[in-house]
């Protein structure tokens, strides 16, 4: 029986037939050059542009890489469910296929897994549209005002994968709900939480898939939902 992989890192892809390839070696070249045990987990959320393919024959020439195929797309939620149940490491972290997100991160965060439970990152300065920036800032201050302050973040975190036993997430939506409620739960529980700034790069092919009027009203009536759980686990 193999050890587990110091760490998991799990690929978010839902039609990124252009980007897969470039950040699972973007990923796995940074693994390498900090000498660490890991693990990649391309969750493939019911692609239809050929995402699946192409994550198939990068598992088929590297054992770092598994595949985990959705059938139909499960939506954010559902990855974020099978990465969770899915990932053997000691530490877990998420990144999306659209490569936005430089792999360096996780030599920046890694280290400071020895000192920390949880390592968030945040975006100190966007350069996005002004109606994007504007409905991201609204839909934050929506989230403050139903679920009280929360940690800050933005993009990519990293976690002990212990904290997952501690804590039965009940958020069920195809939105981004279950991590929120993960995040919230994992600080009430006053676990050591870092903040670290983070870069994040223009995506070079295709259009965001979450920063949008419909996935934010999706993601608004989950987290209503949210704060109904969080309340009712106060009042036991």
């Amino acid at each position: 029986m193999t050890n587990p992989p110091t760490l998991s890192v799990v690929v978010l892809a839902y039609n990124e037939v252009d980007t897969l390839e470039r950040t699972c070696r973007e990923i796995i070249e940074a693994i390498e050059r900090i000498g660490v045990h890991a693990e990649v987990v391309v969750v493939d959320d019911g692609s239809t542009d050929g995402t699946g393919v192409v994550a198939d024959k990068l598992a088929e020439t590297d054992a770092r890489i598994r595949v985990i195929h959705h059938q139909p797309n499960r939506g954010l939620g559902g990855v974020y469910r099978t990465g969770f149940t899915e990932a053997r490491g000691l530490y877990v972290t998420f990144f999306p296929a659209d490569g936005q997100f430089p792999a360096s991160i996780i030599g920046e965060f890694l280290p400071r897994m020895k000192d920390y439970d949880m390592v968030l990152g945040y975006l100190p300065r966007r350069d996005s549209a002004l109606l994007s920036k504007g409905l991201s800032l609204a839909e934050r201050a929506l989230y403050r005002m139903l679920l009280g302050r929360m940690p800050r973040f933005q993009g990519i975190l990293m976690f002990r994968r212990s904290l997952l036993s501690k804590h039965t997430l009940q958020s069920q939506g195809r939105g981004w709900a279950v991590l929120l409620e993960f995040i919230i739960r994992c600080a009430r529980d006053e676990c050591r939480i870092v903040n670290v700034a983070t870069d994040v790069r223009p995506r070079t092919h295709g259009s965001s898939k979450v920063n949008n009027l419909r996935t934010i009203w999706s993601n608004l009536r989950q987290v209503i939902a949210l704060r109904q759980i969080l309340d009712k686990r106060s009042a036991t």
